[in-house]
């Protein structure tokens, strides 16, 4: 735990002076949740919640910015240097019956309000005054024997808040710390249930588990749990569809995308590590053996975009990522032709703005199932060869310049404009005049 004050980021020392500042009207007040789990692990939090015994009235007195996230509940947000704080009465629940809220709560003692939390882990309290953990539930214990561990019946904290589950494999992959097996014994039995939270929330939780470097750990626990059969059956179809031995040793679709992830770098972004998951999504529905017993999946990679946009929008993504992620799945095949594209058709396809997380997908792709590798060499010589240059230059001629050759607007012109563009591409043009000459040659214009 730090001690010395020099030590602590901006956002801690603020939050510390906010506790002081609550303890100087009497209150008592803790850093509460997950940057307490943070701080013991020697971590910088990204986020500081405080709980304390002050009402919501009473915590809007005492600071000058404040608004209400949930009153109801006890919370209010403290606005002080640039930071955002959550400062929450201690509180103990009543019944859940919608598996997200309590019907009432009771502001009532730190200890009560540690065990209405959802694992040991994220149940602790922190003095920053006095530099002391409070542990009521034994989360210093678990966090030493990395265990995700629910606080009291795990049945009845997932009864609770059913997006919890989620929340069980997310910390135990971030953090690779193993489920307790209680916990994941009553995790497994409501697995189904994750199906009454709203698609947001469980897409926050999905985002959060694919972006982690150990993201195959929460492949595995989504897979072992059951969650995945409930939130997207489209992956648990992957399973037993198999492929063509010579371009798959690897075996079925599902076992070829676990390669894949295991295969992604550390960093990625939300439409490759989703378009990673998606791209084969659509072979469990297209599988069929031609007349010599192969297996065949036309249209695969057209059929799977469309079903990566359908799941994405299910799941409440943002129409940025949808968009990138269905076209990545679109394009994925499309590497098996570059060697043989025309210069200008490769420089298109190269400047698509989705093309660099897609040839990363081709890469994975490749490397998990029959290693060759040749096209993605040959792409990288491509992009190394075009590099001294905008791979689109401005074009040499420009609608305006059609208009004065004496061309009326109409289909002719974006005819004539991409036959200029490809040649230009191609190196066949050198500048303005000599683009405008071939034009008028070409296209019998006068000028």
């Amino acid at each position: 735990m730090k001690g010395a004050k020099e030590n602590l980021s901006p956002m801690e020392r603020t939050a510390r002076e906010l506790v002081t500042r609550l303890r100087d009207c009497g209150h008592v007040a803790y850093f509460a949740g997950g940057s307490v789990r943070d701080l013991v692990r020697g971590e910088t939090p990204k986020d500081i919640d405080i709980a304390a015994d002050a009402r919501p009235e009473d915590v809007q007195k005492i600071f000058s910015r404040t608004y209400a996230v949930g009153a109801h509940f006890g919370v209010i947000v403290v606005l002080e240097n640039e930071f955002q704080f959550e400062v929450a009465t201690f509180r103990s629940d009543d019944v859940y019956i919608d598996g997200r809220r309590p019907t009432a709560v009771h502001f009532s003692s730190p200890e009560e309000d540690a065990k209405r939390r959802d694992f040991t882990i994220n149940g602790m309290f922190f003095d920053p005054i006095a530099g002391e953990v409070i542990d009521f539930v034994g989360g210093r214990a678990d966090l030493e024997a990395k265990l995700v561990r629910a606080i009291g019946d795990p049945a009845q904290r997932f009864a609770e808040d059913r997006l919890r589950m989620l929340r069980a494999i997310r910390f135990a992959t971030v953090l690779d710390y193993q489920i307790d097996n209680q916990t994941w014994d009553a995790l497994v039995a409501n697995a189904g249930s994750i199906k009454e939270i709203s698609a947001e929330r469980i897409r926050e939780e999905l985002v959060r588990i694919f972006l982690s470097p150990n993201r195959v750990r929460g492949w595995d626990l989504l897979d072992e749990s059951g969650l995945f059969r409930a939130i997207l059956p489209e992956i648990e179809a992957m399973k037993g569809c198999e492929q063509p031995e010579q371009f798959h040793p690897e075996g079925d679709v599902f076992r070829h995308t676990r390669l894949m992830l295991q295969l992604l770098p550390e960093k990625v972004s939300v439409p490759l590590v989703f378009s990673v998951l998606l791209h084969d999504v659509a072979k469990p529905v297209t599988a069929t053996v031609d007349e010599t017993g192969r297996i065949r999946f036309n249209g695969h990679d057209r059929i799977g975009a469309e079903m990566t946009e359908q799941i994405m929008e299910r799941l409440r993504f943002s129409r940025a990522e949808i968009d990138a992620a269905g076209e990545m799945v679109r394009q994925h095949m499309v590497f098996k032709d570059v060697p043989c594209m025309r210069v200008a058709k490769l420089k298109r396809f190269m400047a698509r703005p989705t093309f660099e997380e897609e040839l990363e997908l081709h890469r994975v792709d490749c490397a998990s199932s029959h290693r060759m590798m040749d096209n993605y060499e040959f792409l990288l010589d491509k992009r190394e060869e075009f590099a001294n240059e905008p791979i689109i230059p401005p074009p040499f001629v420009r609608g305006e310049d059609l208009i004065a050759l004496g061309l009326r607007p109409g289909p002719k012109f974006g005819e004539i404009l991409e036959a200029v563009e490809t040649h230009q591409l191609e190196g066949g043009l050198r500048n303005r005049e000599e683009a405008l000459d071939w034009v008028k040659r070409e296209f019998a214009l006068k000028g």
